[in-house]
């Protein structure tokens, strides 16, 4: 896939080859890689530019970014990369291309559940694993991960492939709480429930349960503010409108957590900016930002949410660190593979 290439300053459809380290020294600028898509971050890289003249230059792009920076060995631009969910952030780490973010700001704004214990990469914003749930046909208030395999629910479950990062992030934390053995046994019962194979993303789960082919949808709380906001494609405001979001386990450990987060390059060339920018990114400002035009949750405590995700109601964050479910990843990977999970229900 083609690489976007846009300036946050300007917003400019083409910019000049990123400085290389060689070029860098004592530039007002900072090289950003991006995965996150640019209607999310260009508000706030723009108002970062505004508070520090320091211009943003960024290179969007769906995936192969973390590789492309460890190819690019020393000579790599990149300064920050941006991404999502617990599993890019440790892959980043994993592959080399990353250095502890050294900051007092960033070790106050975001606690240390959300961010590595060696600092090589910060959580920015929070989203939440829930159940969408059919307002006509799901009369319960609350549920559980765990009530997902009950056979009641034979045949009314949708969800994206099991081996999405999102879903092996959950699964991770069910082994987590309950340990390997318990999880497997689990999935196959989740498998049993599916209404059908799993695929698509998680807005076209939504659109299932509003299709009636579902009572249930995992997803992203991020992706009811999204669907309700959708002026390209404004039908996907009655699919959120036909579901409630329930917060699974509430009453409990708490419902699953993953994170939006930053890496500093390992060879940055404005190391001083880049940092200067994760700063910014989880200050109370740039939260807040975050919170308004993503739809996402704060890592920062005292940050407030989005009035519409407020009214979402509260919830209890599972308290796991993201650190130990990056940990159990593979594992729950291979149970996914092991169980047929994404071959759907046999029946």
């Amino acid at each position: 896939m083609p690489l976007c290439f846009a300036r946050a300053s300007a917003l400019a459809l083409i910019i000049p080859a990123l400085a290389t380290p060689a070029q860098a020294a004592d530039s007002g600028e900072v090289n950003v890689y991006s995965y996150r898509q640019p209607y999310l971050i260009e508000p706030l890289l723009k108002e970062f530019t505004d508070e520090t003249g320091i211009k943003v230059n960024v290179i969007f792009a769906e995936k192969g970014l973390i590789e492309r920076i460890q190819a690019e060995g020393r000579n790599s631009p990149a300064d920050v990369l941006l991404t999502v969910d617990i599993g890019n952030l440790t892959q980043a780490k994993t592959a080399g291309i990353a250095q502890p973010i050294q900051s007092e700001a960033i070790d106050a704004a975001v606690p240390q559940a959300y961010r590595a214990k060696d600092d090589e990469w910060i959580g920015l914003t929070r989203r939440a694993r829930v159940i969408y749930a059919s307002k006509d046909r799901v009369k319960q208030d609350t549920i559980t991960y765990e009530e997902l395999a009950d056979p009641k629910w034979r045949g009314k479950i949708c969800t994206r492939s099991g081996q999405h990062p999102y879903n092996i992030a959950l699964i991770a934390s069910m082994i987590a709480a309950h340990g390997e053995e318990w999880t497997e046994e689990w999935l196959k019962g989740v498998k049993a429930n599916l209404a059908r194979k799993p695929a698509g993303n998680d807005r076209l789960q939504v659109k299932g349960v509003y299709a009636g082919e579902c009572d249930l949808a995992l997803g992203n709380t991020y992706y009811m503010g999204a669907m309700l906001n959708d002026e390209k494609e404004p039908e996907q405001k009655a699919w959120a409108e036909s579901v409630n979001i329930l917060f699974p386990n509430s009453a409990d450990r708490g419902t699953h957590i993953n994170v939006s987060g930053a890496v500093l390059a390992k060879h940055a060339p404005h190391k001083a900016n880049a940092i200067k920018l994760v700063e910014f990114l989880a200050s109370d400002k740039g939260q807040e930002m975050y919170a308004e035009v993503n739809y996402e949750y704060p890592v920062k405590e005292g940050v407030p949410a989005s009035e519409l995700v407020q009214s979402w109601s509260t919830f209890k964050a599972d308290p796991i660190s993201l650190e130990e479910i990056a940990g159990l990843r593979k594992t729950a990977s291979e149970l996914v593979d092991k169980v047929g999970f994404d071959d759907g229900p046999s029946s």
